[in-house]
């Protein structure tokens, strides 16, 4: 198993953290030095830019610490999901006094259920 912090992943959000906060910290003196110069809305910049810096350490640390699926949670994913459809064919089995238009309903459910799922993002 790959470390989440030393995979391919984790040092490309390494070095955009490192480039975010070395932006925000040349953002923040320069915005200093407008405000020692009399540009008095520069001082209200010289805090956002620090707090921006803050805001992409916890965004770095929630994407490093992100839960990925893996092999083992689809294969289970998988198993529950048969089991239950097994368990609804069995309940609509012993009812036959069902419904056309839900059982035909029921139908499509289970066909969208057994379909692959599409990924977003390649994830």
């Amino acid at each position: 198993m790959k470390s989440k912090w030393f995979g391919a992943r984790a040092l490309t959000l390494h070095v955009a953290l490192i480039a975010w906060l070395v932006m925000c910290a040349l953002a923040a003196w320069w915005q200093v030095g407008r405000a020692v110069a009399g540009n008095s809305l520069s001082f209200l910049y010289s805090i956002e830019w620090p707090m921006f810096g803050v805001l992409g350490v916890l965004g770095w640390y929630a994407l490093l610490n992100l839960d990925r699926v893996s092999e083992e949670d689809h294969l289970e994913r998988a198993r529950y999901e048969e089991r239950m459809r097994a368990e609804a064919r069995a309940a609509r089995e012993r009812d036959v006094d069902e419904d056309p238009e839900l059982a035909a309903y029921n139908d499509h459910l289970a066909e969208l259920a057994a379909r692959p799922k599409r990924r977003l993002w390649g994830h």
